[in-house]
């Protein structure tokens, strides 16, 4: 399927600093691509690019096809047929909601029809003559939405679009409006730095930090497969084991860890995630027996153990002294400090990177 979306070696420089270092991208009609990032690290930019408001130093931008903003060639926004959606819904407060809806159709088009489906939609049937400060947050995000697809855009530009709704409110807004969006066809790209609304929207996350894009993956494997230790640490909470290769092992409280065609005397991190902890009782000094599953497993002693509400989080230091692995398990399980239990991890969840 052709791509809606493209872009190829996007570079933007500010001041002589380059905050846009080789973007490429492609978004399929139907499709959810999240451009996924801690604050400054260039993905709004690459959006202010593909809309054009801003132009970009070096590379080329590609909208059903064609060629929009090359070294040569720059076409407005107005003329670039994308749907925008910001943070601050920038509705207009002197027109009702469906003026706001109407307002980017063509003059000459009948929108009375086009405007009562979107309300449809969105779940907004009979908010025709309220104003934006009659509304909600949420359903100022859906007019919002409304308005971007009137025209039927076949690309969408959404910049933290969710970013201002109550928490309560953000999940059952963000599952209703990609429904909208994949019922229209039309090809999104989401900039967010959430790591939660990426994985719940995307079908395929781009994450970024330091202008580039460190990784592309469909969510299931960027979150199984991370590039490395600051990928893991995006999307989670992660622990991390410190050991040498020797022979191709590393060994640690976990008994040892493959790491093929690593280098002896390599200093390696061993990373995996609290979830992929396997916690069990201490039968008078000895654990369960190693499996190949999980792996040999360690004593630790709880240093604190907190509550928080789907889950529980304890934290443990184990008995080489040095190492201190957490564990969330679900429900209430809140050893005292002090107790001593038997650790395993998931070794198929367990990652090893050369530090």
């Amino acid at each position: 399927m052709e791509a809606r979306l493209r872009t190829e070696g996007l570079v933007r420089r500010f001041r002589g600093e380059t905050v846009v270092d080789g973007i490429d991208l492609a978004v399929a009609p139907g499709k959810v691509t999240c451009l996924l990032g801690p604050s400054g690290c260039g993905k709004s930019t690459t959006l202010r690019i593909i809309a054009g408001v801003d132009r970009q130093d070096a590379g080329c931008v590609w909208l059903n096809g064609e060629v929009v903003s090359d070294d040569t060639r720059h076409l407005p926004p107005e003329a670039r047929g994308v749907g925008l959606m910001f943070q601050d819904f920038a509705l207009f407060p002197h027109l009702t909601v469906a003026q706001n809806v109407a307002f980017g159709l063509p003059k000459r088009q009948a929108a009375g029809a086009r405007v009562a489906e979107l309300l449809a939609k969105v779940d907004l049937t009979g908010y025709d003559d309220k104003h934006p400060h009659e509304l909600s947050g949420g359903e100022q995000q859906r007019v919002a939405l409304a308005r971007a697809l009137a025209p039927r855009p076949r690309v969408m530009l959404m910049d933290e679009p969710f970013s201002g709704l109550d928490n309560r409110l953000r999940d059952g807004i963000r599952d209703a409006t990609l429904a909208v969006l994949k019922e229209e066809g039309t090809a999104v790209l989401l900039v967010t730095h959430e790591p939660d609304e990426a994985m719940r929207m995307a079908d395929e996350i781009a994450l970024m930090r330091g202008g580039k894009i460190v990784q592309q993956a469909a969510p299931y494997n960027i979150y199984n497969a991370p590039i490395d230790p600051a990928a893991a640490a995006f999307f989670s909470d992660i622990n991390k084991l410190s050991g040498v290769v020797h022979g191709a092992l590393t060994q640690t409280p976990f008994g040892q860890f493959l790491a093929p065609g690593v280098p002896d005397g390599t200093a390696v991190d061993i990373i995996f995630r609290p979830q992929h902890v396997r916690i069990d009782f201490d039968r008078q000094g000895r654990g369960p027996n190693p499996t190949a599953s999980d792996g040999a497993p360690a004593r630790g002693v709880v240093q604190r153990a907190r509550f928080m509400g789907k889950e529980s989080l304890v934290e443990f230091l184990m008995d080489d002294g040095v190492s201190v692995v957490t564990a969330t398990v679900p429900a209430v399980f809140l050893p005292k400090e002090g107790t001593i239990l038997w650790l395993s991890i998931r070794r198929d969840r367990c990652f090893v990177f050369p530090r």
